[in-house]
């Protein structure tokens, strides 16, 4: 049997659902990103796995990759260091861009983010200005200020608060027509965003169900290094490039694993 819980896109109420889930004596808890900090927090007897989380080392969650250590092991995106990635492929996609904005959260882990972010900038000779944001009352209020800086391009970085926000995010994005790179897919499929880069979650979840199946049968989390993913998607929404008028240039087109027409 499974039990789920959801924290209907509220950091806050994960301790206390964690809380249950160990009172209910599970076997295994499967939790990804803020839901495993908190799962970690509850427990360090149930194993965890974690579909998705960015540096589980810095988060102080395992020992190491290959040695996890303790109850929890997974996949690690190591997303700070797509930052990198999505300025490259701002720059060719509008090659005369100069200035950027990244917009980054501090409920998780966003920080390494943004500080990759500068200093994959700076190499690429871009003016970057970078904006925190922690409450959804306040994205317009930035993206007004976005349009007084002269922004001409966004980076909005991987955060589970932005992906709860995705739809109005890329609202807002479409308003001041302000092309936008994400960091998963669901925001151009779904939603309607310019280009996506990151690694398919989907692929990771469905990876995590073998360390599942393992641990079930016996296997001890502390012996299952932490994986990396091995499946990264670009996805470029031909729709919204023609709206924000943008020809995308052949390279990225024949790059994309997803083109939508």
């Amino acid at each position: 049997s499974i039990e789920y819980r959801w924290a209907e896109g509220r950091g806050d109420r994960l301790s206390g659902l964690a809380a249950e889930l160990v009172r209910l004596k599970v076997d295994l808890i499967v939790a990804a990103s803020q839901a495993a900090l908190a799962a970690k927090q509850a427990t360090t007897v149930i194993p965890i796995v974690m579909p998705i989380i960015t540096d589980p080392v810095r988060l102080g969650l395992i020992a190491s990759l290959a040695r996890p250590g303790g109850n929890a092991t997974g996949f690690a995106t190591q997303n700070d260091e797509l930052p990198g990635k999505w300025l490259e492929l701002i720059k060719e996609t509008i090659p005369r861009v100069s200035r950027v904005t990244v917009l980054w959260s501090p409920i998780y882990d966003g920080g390494a983010q943004r500080a990759a972010a500068e200093a994959a900038a700076r190499s690429l000779g871009l003016r970057l200005q970078t904006v925190k944001l922690e409450r959804s009352e306040d994205f317009s209020t930035a993206f007004l200020d976005m349009q007084k800086n002269r922004t001409e391009a966004l980076i909005v970085s991987s955060s589970p608060f932005f992906y709860q926000h995705r739809t109005r995010l890329v609202a807002l994005a479409a308003k001041h027509r302000l092309p936008t790179i994400y960091h998963q897919s669901e925001f151009v499929v779904g939603s309607g965003g310019l280009m996506s880069y990151g690694p398919d979650f989907h692929d990771l979840f469905r990876r995590s169900a073998t360390y599942v199946d393992k641990i079930l049968r016996g296997a001890k989390p502390e012996d299952l290094p932490v994986q990396q993913p091995t499946k990264f998607e670009l996805v470029v929404n031909g729709k919204t490039a023609q709206i924000l008028g943008l020809a995308i240039p052949q390279p990225v087109l024949l790059r994309a694993d997803k083109f939508i027409e």
